[in-house]
């Protein structure tokens, strides 16, 4: 299936179109903050915003061509769809404001901390705790997104409890991070 679609699309393209369906799932949830269905359509896009994080990696594998670019893009273009949903989710009171500024504010200090290593000439390498920690925040928008109890599930309350594992994820990949950096440094 990976070489069906990367015979059309790079990596890049699919980092970029995460980005680009952003102001549409911003939108739908405005417009439908009170319809199920436009709430679930918008779902949807945002399902297909998350899937590309997961092809534009087996994209730029399958094709051997993981570039620098690519690996700036693709953490912003996650950080883009993630922070500006929680805000958003925020400001229609379905997300508590106190875990988007967690979660912000870490995603604010890993960032900071990765641009003083690369001037430093040192790399912190991704970890499993920062992919899980994107999933999880994915995870946890999607069902705050849809909001309304949906097939037997409450979703916000899912949510809610997902943004609080996602939280913690978060946390501890922080802590990681910066050990790791610390850890790199003693190493020179």
């Amino acid at each position: 299936m990976v070489a069906f679609f990367s015979k059309w699309l790079t990596a890049n393209h699919l980092t970029t179109l995460r980005v680009a369906l952003v102001p549409f799932i911003y939108a739908g949830m405005v417009i439908g903050k009170d319809d199920r269905w436009i709430l679930l359509g918008t779902w949807l896009v945002f399902l297909i915003a998350c899937l590309t994080d997961y092809w534009d990696g087996a994209i730029a594998r399958h094709q051997g061509q993981t570039t620098k670019i690519g690996k700036l893009l693709d953490p912003v273009a996650d950080k883009i769809l993630i922070c500006s949903l929680l805000i958003l989710l925020v400001a229609m009171e379905r997300a508590p404001a106190y875990l988007t500024v967690i979660l912000i504010a870490r995603e604010l200090v890993i960032n900071g901390l990765r641009s003083i290593a690369v001037a430093e000439g040192v790399v912190i390498a991704a970890s499993s705790g920062g992919k899980s920690k994107t999933i999880t925040q994915m995870i946890a928008v999607g069902f705050l997104i849809i909001h309304y109890p949906t097939l037997g599930l409450p979703c916000n309350e899912i949510g809610i409890a997902m943004l609080w594992v996602a939280t913690a994820i978060s946390l501890w990949s922080a802590y990681n991070y910066i050990v790791g950096y610390f850890q790199a440094l003693s190493d020179e």
